[in-house]
C-alpha cells in the first residue's frame, strides 16, 4: 500500500465521500455507467474514479432541482441560515480530513489546503448570516400617487460550475450564497478534482439538506453536459469561475436563454512596489501573491513591476525566499508548493518561461521543468523581461515570477493597465494617500495595498474588463442569486 492509499484510507474512515452523481437526493451511476479517473498530480496515479455524466444526467439533475425549487423558495431564511450554519460547524470539525483530500487530488500543500477549508467554510457562516438579514424597500411615489414597495426573490435554478484550483472554496463560494437565497442548484465541479465537491455536498446532504436543492454532475464531458443545463428552460442562472475563454463560449450560450450571469474569469495580476515601501513587507506580500497554491490562482501576483531604487534588492529578496521553498508532493507536511495540476499545466508554464529568456529574459532561479514523475515545476524568478514577453500578457497558473524595473509612476501605471484582464492589483508604498491615488487609477475590481491577499466572504470579490461580471462575497454574492420586484400599491 503507498503513502497515498494510507492517506486516502484516512480522509474515507471520517469522511463520506460519494463517487457517484447527487440527484434528487440520491447518489447513483451516470447514465451510460461511464466513469471518470481522478489522477494524484504528485505522481499521476489513479486516486479514485467518480461517474462520469452525460447530457441525460445534467437534464435529470435540472429536473430535480427544478421539482425542489417552490418548496426550497418558501422555506424561512431562519431554516436555510441554521443549516447552512450546521455546514460550517461540520466543515470545522473535518478541516483536517478534508484538507488532507484536497492535497491528494489537487496537489497542492497542506498548510494551503488548510487555509482553504478556512476559508471555504466561512462562506457558509458568513450566509446564514446575510440570509436572515437582507432587507428590501418601502419609499413613496414622488406624485404620491402610490407605494413603492421592493423585495428580493430566489432567481430559481442555477448552474454551477467550478474550477480545479480551489475545489472547496470555490463550491462554497456559489452554494452558499445559492441555498441562502432560495435557489436550488446544480453543481458541475471540475473532472480534475471532484472528490473535495462529492465530499461537501455530502455534509450538506447530511445536515439535512432537502432532496433536489443541491444536485452535483461530475464529468468528462463538460460543453455537452453545461450546455444541456443552460438550454433548459428552467435555468435561470449560471455562475461559472474559470478561463476568459471559456467564459465567453458560456456567455453566449446563456444569451439564448437570457440567462443571469456571474462570471469570474481570468487574471493577470501586476504587482507593484514603490521606491518608498517597507521591502520585507513587500516581499512577505509578494510570496503570498505569487505563491499561494504555487501561483495556481486567478489573483496570483502575474508580473512584478519594481521601482528602480529598490529593483535589485527585491530581487535579491524574492530569490532568497523563493529557493528556499520546500518543493514535494502536497500531502507532505514539509512541503510548501506542492506540484501542478497536470502535465498539461507544466507545458503551458514552460512555454512562457522559455518564450520570455528567448526574448531577452534572464532565470535567476529555476527556470526549467522537474525531473522524475509528478507535475512539478520549481519557484523561477526572470529578471530584465520585456514588454512583449508572452509571461506578461498571459496568466501563468504557475511559480514563476518575471520581474520589471520602471522609474516613472506614470510608466508603470500603463504597464499595469495594458491588458484586457482586470481582477486585482497589489501595490506596495510607504505613503498611504499615494497608494490610494494610484488605486483609483488601476483598471481592476480588487486592489492589495500594502497585502498580498485580498480574498474575504465579507468582501465583493470580482473583475472589470474581461475578467468577469458581478460579484461574489459580501451582500453583493447574495443579490447575484435573487431578483428585484417592485409592486406598486396604494393604501
Amino acid at each position: 500500500m503507498t503513502a497515498v492509499d494510507t492517506a486516502l484510507d484516512v480522509v474515507t474512515d471520517a469522511l463520506d465521500v460519494p463517487s457517484g452523481l447527487l440527484v434528487g437526493g440520491a447518489w447513483r451511476d451516470a447514465t451510460g455507467r461511464r466513469r471518470l479517473d481522478v489522477h494524484d498530480p504528485a505522481s499521476g496515479a489513479v486516486l479514485a474514479t467518480v461517474a462520469d455524466a452525460d447530457p441525460a444526467d445534467a437534464a435529470a439533475a435540472i429536473d430535480a432541482a427544478s421539482a425542489a425549487a417552490p418548496g426550497w423558495a418558501a422555506t424561512a431564511p431562519r431554516c436555510r441560515a441554521e443549516l447552512l450554519m450546521r455546514v460550517f460547524e461540520e466543515m470545522q470539525a473535518r478541516r483536517e480530513e478534508l484538507a488532507l483530500l484536497i492535497s491528494l487530488e489537487n496537489g497542492k500543500s497542506l498548510a494551503d489546503a488548510r487555509s482553504e477549508v478556512t476559508y471555504a467554510a466561512e462562506f457558509f457562516r458568513w450566509y446564514a448570516e446575510e440570509c436572515v438579514r437582507l432587507r428590501g424597500q418601502l419609499g413613496q411615489s414622488p406624485t404620491g400617487a402610490n407605494r413603492l414597495l421592493v423585495s428580493h426573490l430566489p432567481v430559481g435554478v442555477s448552474v454551477l460550475v467550478t474550477p480545479w484550483n480551489f475545489p472547496a472554496a470555490m463550491a462554497t463560494r456559489k452554494i452558499a450564497p445559492a441555498l441562502a437565497a432560495g435557489c436550488t442548484v446544480v453543481l458541475k465541479p471540475a473532472a480534475e478534482t471532484p472528490l473535495t465537491a462529492l465530499a461537501v455536498a455530502a455534509l450538506l446532504e447530511a445536515a439535512g439538506l432537502p432532496p433536489g436543492v443541491l444536485n452535483v454532475v461530475t464529468t468528462s464531458r463538460p460543453g455537452p453536459v453545461v450546455d444541456a443545463m443552460l438550454t433548459d428552460p428552467r435555468t435561470r442562472m449560471l455562475s461559472f469561475t474559470g478561463s476568459t475563454e471559456v467564459g465567453r463560449l458560456l456567455l453566449r450560450t446563456a444569451a439564448d436563454n437570457v440567462l443571469k450571469c456571474a462570471m469570474e474569469l481570468g487574471g493577470n495580476a501586476p504587482f507593484v512596489v514603490l521606491a518608498d515601501a517597507d521591502l520585507e513587507d513587500a516581499l512577505s506580500g509578494a510570496m503570498v501573491a505569487k505563491m499561494r497554491n504555487g501561483g495556481q490562482a486567478c489573483t496570483a501576483a502575474n508580473r512584478f513591476y519594481v521601482q528602480a531604487p529598490v529593483h535589485d534588492a527585491f530581487v535579491a529578496g524574492l530569490v532568497e525566499r523563493m529557493a528556499a521553498v520546500q518543493v514535494g508532493p502536497g500531502s507532505d507536511e514539509r512541503t510548501e508548493c506542492g506540484p501542478l495540476v497536470d502535465e498539461a499545466a507544466v507545458r503551458k508554464v514552460d512555454e512562457l518561461v522559455r518564450d520570455a529568456v528567448g526574448r531577452g529574459a534572464r532565470a535567476v532561479l529555476g527556470g526549467r521543468p522537474g525531473d522524475g514523475p509528478g507535475s512539478f515545476y520549481p519557484p523561477t524568478v526572470l529578471v530584465d523581461v520585456p514588454a512583449d514577453a508572452r509571461v506578461l500578457h498571459e496568466e501563468i497558473f504557475g511559480p514563476v515570477a518575471p520581474v520589471v524595473r520602471f522609474e516613472q509612476e506614470d510608466e508603470v501605471l500603463t504597464a499595469v493597465n495594458d491588458t484586457a484582464f482586470g481582477l486585482v492589483s497589489y501595490l506596495y508604498t510607504a505613503d498611504l494617500a499615494r497608494g490610494l491615488h494610484l488605486a483609483e487609477r488601476i483598471e481592476s475590481g480588487m486592489v492589495g495595498l500594502n497585502r498580498g491577499l485580498v480574498s474575504d466572504p465579507a468582501a465583493p470579490f470580482g473583475g472589470t474588463k474581461q475578467s468577469g461580471l458581478g460579484r461574489e462575497g459580501s451582500t453583493e454574492g447574495l443579490l447575484e442569486f435573487m431578483e428585484t420586484q417592485y409592486v406598486a400599491t396604494s393604501w
